[in-house]
C-alpha cells in the first residue's frame, strides 16, 4: 500500500473508529474501555476475575497494548491483520471480543500463575502462541462467536462515569482544585511553548521568504539582462541577415549576369560554327564540281589522245602521258591542280579554324560548367548560413523565452512585461 494511502487509513482508524479518544484527556476513555474489559470479565469469566482480584491484577497492568496499538506491538502480524480486518468491519468494540478469547484460552495457565507469573505471561508467552498461522485462525473464530452486546457496553460506560464523578465529589475540593490548577498550568505551559514554536517558525519563514524573495530579484535582474542581450542579439541578427540577403541578390545578379554573358557566347559561338558548316558545305560543293569538271576534261583529253595512232600506242606501251609531250600535259593540267591546291590548302584552314572553334566551345562549356558548380556552393553556402543564423535565432528566443517564464513563474512580483 503507498504512503499516501496508509496515511488515509490512519486518520479515518484515529477519527472515524473512534481509536484517537483513548489517548485524549489523560486517558478517560482508555480507563472506560478497561472498567468495561473488567465487567465483562465478571460476567463471562467470574473465576479468572476473581483471581485476578486476589493478585489485584488489574486491567491496565496488561491490556493496555491491547487497546492503544491494536495487538500489534507483541502478536504477531499474521493475527494483526485478522484482528485490522474484524477492526474496520466492525469497528473498536472488536478489542473486547479479541481479548475475552485471549483470555479463555489461556484461562487455566493464569489461574495457576502469581502476579509476576501472569504479568510474565501477558508479556512473553501469550504472543509467541499465535506465532502459527493456524493458532491465530483459530483464535479469530473463537472471538467472533463472543457476544459482546452494545447496550451491555453503554451500560458499563454510565457506569464509569457515574463511579467517576461520585469519586470526583468525595474527593477534598482542595485537591481537586489543585489537580485541575496543574492540568490548567501545564496546558498553558503547553500552549505557550507551542506559541513559541510557532513564532519561531514564523520569524524562521519570514527571513527564508526574503531570502528567497532577494534570490528571486537577483535573478529576474539576471534574466532581464540577459532578454535585453538576447534582445540585442536579435536585432543584430536580423541586420545580419539582412546584410546576407543583399549579399544573396547581389550573387545571384552576378551569376545571372554571367549567365547571359555565357549563353550569348554560346550563341555566338553556335551561329559560328553554323556559319562554318555552311561555308565548309559551300566549299565541299565547289571541290566536287571542279573536280567533276576536270575529270570531264580529263576525259575529253584522254579520248582525243586515244584517238590519235602514235599517241595510242605511247600509251599502251608507258601506260601514261607524262612521255610523248609532258611539257604540253604539264602546262594544260597546271591550273587545275593549283586550283585544287588552293582550294585543299583553303580547306585546311577551315578544318583549323574549325577545330579552334570547336576548342572555343568545349572552353566555353566547361566555363559554365565550373560557374554553375560555384553558384550551387554558393547557394549552400547562403542556405547553411540562414539555416545557422535561424537556429541560433530560435535557441536563443527559446532560451530567453523559457528563463523569462521560469523567473516569472518562481517570482510572482517580478517584471513581466517587455517584448518577447
Amino acid at each position: 500500500m503507498p504512503e499516501e494511502q496508509a496515511f488515509c487509513v490512519l486518520v479515518k482508524i484515529m477519527y472515524d473508529y473512534g481509536l484517537r479518544a483513548l489517548y485524549k484527556n489523560n486517558f478517560e476513555d482508555l480507563h472506560c474501555k478497561f472498567y468495561q474489559l473488567e465487567k465483562l470479565m465478571q460476567e463471562q469469566l467470574p473465576d479468572l476475575w476473581a483471581h485476578f482480584q486476589e493478585l489485584n491484577l488489574e486491567a491496565h497492568m496488561y491490556a493496555s497494548q491491547w487497546f492503544l496499538t491494536l495487538f500489534t506491538a507483541k502478536f504477531p502480524l499474521c493475527m494483526v491483520f485478522h484482528i485490522t480486518d474484524l477492526l474496520l468491519c466492525e469497528g473498536l468494540s472488536i478489542i473486547f471480543n479479541v481479548a475475552l478469547a485471549l483470555l479463555k484460552t489461556s484461562k487455566e495457565d493464569l489461574l495457576q500463575a502469581d502476579f509476576e507469573g501472569a504479568l510474565k505471561f501477558f508479556r512473553v508467552q501469550l504472543p509467541k502462541r499465535y506465532r502459527a498461522a493456524e493458532n491465530a485462525r483459530r483464535l479469530m473464530e473463537q472471538a467472533c462467536n463472543i457476544k459482546v452486546p452494545t447496550k451491555k457496553l453503554k451500560k458499563f460506560e454510565k457506569e464509569y462515569q457515574t463511579l467517576r464523578e461520585s469519586q470526583l465529589q468525595q474527593e477534598d475540593p482542595i485537591d481537586r482544585y489543585q489537580r485541575e490548577n496543574r492540568r490548567l498550568q501545564e496546558a498553558s505551559m503547553r500552549l505557550e511553548q507551542e506559541n513559541d514554536d510557532l513564532a519561531h517558525e514564523l520569524v524562521t519563514s519570514k527571513i527564508a521568504l526574503r531570502n528567497d524573495l532577494d534570490q528571486a530579484e537577483d535573478k529576474a535582474d539576471v534574466l532581464n539582462k540577459e532578454l535585453l542581450s538576447t534582445k540585442q542579439r536579435l536585432v543584430e541578427t536580423e541586420e545580419e541577415k539582412r546584410r546576407q540577403e543583399e549579399e544573396t541578390a547581389q550573387l545571384k545578379e552576378v551569376f545571372r549576369r554571367e549567365l547571359e554573358k555565357a549563353e550569348m557566347e554560346i550563341k555566338k559561338t553556335t551561329a559560328i560554327i553554323a556559319e562554318y558548316k555552311q561555308i565548309c558545305s559551300q566549299l565541299s560543293t565547289r571541290l566536287e564540281k571542279q573536280q567533276a569538271a576536270t575529270k570531264e576534261e580529263l576525259d575529253i583529253v584522254r579520248n582525243k589522245v586515244m584517238g590519235c595512232g602514235q599517241c595510242r600506242d605511247l600509251f599502251s606501251t608507258l601506260g601514261s602521258l607524262q612521255a610523248s609531250s609532258p611539257g604540253s600535259d604539264r602546262t594544260s593540267s597546271d591550273p587545275p591542280d593549283e586550283e585544287k591546291d588552293g582550294l585543299k590548302e583553303q580547306l585546311r584552314h577551315l578544318e583549323l579554324e574549325l577545330a579552334q572553334t570547336k576548342l572555343q566551345l568545349v572552353e566555353a562549356k566547361c566555363r559554365i560548367q565550373e560557374l554553375e558548380h560555384q553558384r550551387g556552393v554558393l547557394m549552400t553556402e547562403i542556405q547553411a548560413a540562414k539555416n545557422s543564423w535561424f537556429s541560433k535565432t530560435l535557441g536563443s528566443l527559446k532560451s530567453s523565452a523559457s528563463s523569462s517564464s521560469s523567473s516569472t513563474s518562481q517570482t510572482p512580483s517580478s517584471p513581466r512585461d517587455g517584448p518577447a
